[in-house]
């Protein structure tokens, strides 16, 4: 019995755990190529990448044009727009 107790509270931690995790992490590695208060550009290959950022994000070192930074940032929803299924249906079958 006390084995079956042990196994459910591991079981309801980790599942706790899991979904408090928040959304999925990325990262972007290159020489930065601008700097402002509210953005960092970093140049990948042949692209620009621009990442926002703002007071709660934390740089470690000296960030500045030139510098090889890697940063880690998350995809967030800035606004949603939902569009009505019926119409879009109408129109397809039109």
């Amino acid at each position: 019995m006390k084995n079956i107790l042990i196994f459910a509270c591991a079981f309801l931690f980790v599942a706790a755990v899991t979904f408090a995790a928040g959304p999925k992490t990325y990262q972007v590695t290159g020489p930065v190529l601008e700097v402002t208060a509210d953005t960092i550009i970093v140049q990948k290959g042949k692209d620009k990448w621009e990442i926002g950022r703002d007071a709660a994000t934390k740089v470690t070192g000296d960030l500045k044009v030139g510098s090889k930074v890697t940063i880690e940032y998350t995809m967030k929803a800035a606004a949603v727009e939902v569009k009505d299924a019926k119409k879009a249906e109408s129109k397809k079958k039109k």
